[in-house]
């Protein structure tokens, strides 16, 4: 009689297992494979604790087993790198897995340098970069640092999947078995597209008015994000009317809300925390304001863009593949606050419509089904 079949998803966090991983598991499910998942389970998610606490239960009456592993978020921690790779390979050791899927940038390297003897007995060892750390404008550090070890790892890697052209073509250069291109962890359009809400509820909330222009950003409140781009830009917006909702929370709360202090936008600028209600404030909103510094292929955006909205964003990797050429927004330099006002200008005084729509038709090569047909193909090659 043959064993089951085991897998094992590997994340820093639980939270990027219950946000990203959630279909992949169950094609490994519908596959045969029992999944373990191993991630930290205690802290480090971007969702509540209470959320991730449930979501253990929830896995744990659905037979699967939970692993909870610290994996270091800096890569100078070396002697809690040291202490989570030792973990790992025990974990692998004791599990004798057929597969093991692994994700985000330490938690990929430990866990193919931990499935080094695993893979000499025939388990099949997936890397899905969520974003290299090293790109078109990185720092010399970033390079320097984090693609040698990546270049390096790759040769530990049957199938190293990446979610944006930028990477794929990079990658094709590395010593993986395999390299692919999937578009993205997928998104429910048809869910982001059609939502039940009351619009005008949402915008009295939030104290807009019938004929405000609403921009909206969602992302934590940090370096990485550059929110403080998008305020200076509304900032040269002299039309009262144009107003920003910020969903989010994060360190620089506090240094924004001063900007926009500074910049006397307080009857302009909403700061709405976090919110359970994406779906429906994107609904609530007129266009999508994304100035990001570094993405991989950010799903934030991927949903305001099915939610049939107009964006103004940031002309960096992961951006570009769903923007570049489309007609459905503007992208621009990071740092570049007057062509952030021109374009959020453009879009209030030209056909957010229709650019909508644009976006809409674009989303598709991004649904979760196209993702979850890939996946598939590469489970199974």
């Amino acid at each position: 009689m043959s064993k089951n079949k085991r897998a094992l998803m590997l994340a820093s966090v639980a939270s990027m297992i219950l946000q990203f991983n959630e279909d992949n598991i169950k094609i490994l499910n519908d596959l045969g494979y029992q999944v373990d998942v191993a991630a930290n389970f205690k802290f480090g998610s971007a969702l509540s604790q209470e959320k991730i606490d449930k979501y253990r239960k929830d896995l744990y009456n659905r037979g699967t087993k939970v692993n909870n592993l610290t994996i270091p978020r800096s890569i100078f921690s070396i002697k809690n790198i040291l202490g989570s790779y030792k973990e790992l390979k025990k974990i692998i050791k004791q599990n004798d897995y057929d597969l093991v899927h692994c994700h985000s940038p330490i938690g990929g390297v430990l866990c193919r340098l931990a499935c080094r003897k695993a893979r000499k007995k025939g388990t099949k060892v997936i890397y899905t970069a969520h974003g290299f750390h090293f790109f078109k404008g990185a720092s010399k550090a970033a390079w320097a640092i984090y693609y040698p070890i990546e270049k390096f790892c790759s040769r530990f890697t049957d199938t190293l999947i990446t979610i944006n052209k930028e990477d794929y073509e990079r990658a094709k250069s590395f010593k993986a078995k395999k390299v692919e291109y999937v578009p993205g962890i997928g998104v429910h359009t048809e869910e982001f597209r059609n939502v039940d809400c009351s619009r005008e509820d949402l915008r009295t909330e939030f104290g807009f008015e019938k004929d405000d222009f609403v921009f909206m950003s969602v992302g934590q409140l940090s370096v990485r994000k550059n929110h403080e781009v998008a305020i200076k830009a509304l900032s040269r917006i002299k039309d009262e009317r144009v107003k920003y909702l910020l969903v989010g929370f994060g360190e620089l709360e506090e240094h924004l809300k001063d900007l926009v202090s500074q910049l006397s936008l307080e009857n302009r600028v909403v700061f709405a925390g976090f919110r359970n209600d994406i779906k429906e404030l994107l609904h609530a909103v007129d266009a999508f304001v994304f100035p990001s510094l570094q993405e991989g292929l950010p799903v934030s955006l991927m949903e305001a863009m099915a939610a049939g909205l107009p964006v103004v964003c940031s002309e960096i990797r992961g951006n570009t593949d769903l923007l570049e050429g489309t007609g459905g927004g503007y992208m621009y330099g990071c740092y570049d606050v007057d062509d952030f006002a021109h374009g959020m200008g453009k879009i209030v005084n030209e056909d957010p419509p229709k650019m909508g729509e644009i976006n809409i038709e674009t989303m598709k090569k991004f649904d979760i089904n196209v993702v979850n047909s890939e996946m598939y193909r590469i489970y199974t090659m």
